[in-house]
């Protein structure tokens, strides 16, 4: 059975310079790069998707569309401790009466 390549942000990052900057075919980077253009068309619209500040595919690629991510996730954590820390003021506020 074959392997599953994995790629990080940036390789892919330059992969779509290729096609978007370099104005190169998809599938001339799939053959320059040894990669399947299925990937990179995916990767692409990956990539275009997190631009206009849609939900995506997969993982951001974009660098702004990564953070954005991680303080959706740091926003949901704290609001849920938030809910946590009001529960137990209650609870205790309560006790002390």
């Amino acid at each position: 059975m074959k392997k599953r390549r994995q790629f990080d942000a940036e390789f892919k990052r330059e992969v779509i310079r290729m096609v978007k900057d370099q104005h190169l075919s998809v599938s001339e980077v799939g053959q320059t790069m040894g990669l399947g253009e299925t990937a990179i068309r995916s990767w692409v619209k990956q990539y275009e998707a997190d631009l206009d500040g849609s939900v995506g595919l997969g993982k951001p690629l974009s660098l702004e569309q990564q953070r954005i991510r991680v303080l959706e996730a740091e926003v949901r954590q704290l609001r849920s401790d938030n809910d946590l820390l009001k529960k137990a003021s209650a609870f205790f506020a309560r006790e002390l009466r």
